[in-house]
């Protein structure tokens, strides 16, 4: 799945205010904590559209693997989060069975070819539309969190 990249421009007053600060571990942890709350938004979102075309016939449930986790860079000054299905990126004829069958929604590899369809079947998206539909929501949120984060910080003299 293409990643979704969301840049946040316009905060003149947010930034003169992260500039004032030099430790920029603490304001990654800070930031982190923003962005995981922020996207907790789209799991949600993601969840209720995963319930929505999930079988209630079958042991798997996609709901139930949507997840959100940090995301990696290398970067201190970069701050990533993504909401992902466990389990999605396993290839079918090489991944180990007992492993993805362990997940809490049991294997759920096939949720690509409902949210991506294929050529036989077509697409039911529901993790792309969980943050098309909520990116003014999770720009407010994270802003909002963070940016109380930093000014509690900055009053109670933590960060300088």
């Amino acid at each position: 799945m293409a990643a979704k990249q969301l840049n946040i421009e316009g905060l003149d007053d947010f930034n003169k205010k992260i500039a004032e600060l030099t430790d920029i571990k603490k304001v990654r942890s800070k930031g982190m904590s923003a962005a995981r709350k922020a996207m907790k938004i789209v799991e949600l979102s993601a969840k209720i559209g995963a319930a929505y075309i999930d079988d209630p016939a079958t042991r798997e449930d996609i709901e139930k693997n949507i997840v959100t986790r940090a995301g990696k860079t290398r970067n201190m000054a970069t701050i990533r989060m993504r909401v992902g299905v466990l389990g999605g990126a396993a290839v079918n004829s090489k991944s180990n069975r007992a492993k993805l069958a362990a997940l809490p929604g049991g294997e759920t590899v096939y949720w690509r070819y409902i949210e991506f369809g294929t050529s036989k079947v077509q697409a039911v998206p529901f993790m792309r539309p969980a943050l098309e539909q909520n990116v003014e929501k999770v720009t407010d949120v994270f802003a909002q969190t963070f940016m109380k984060s930093i000014e509690l910080a900055i009053a109670k003299g933590k960060i300088s």
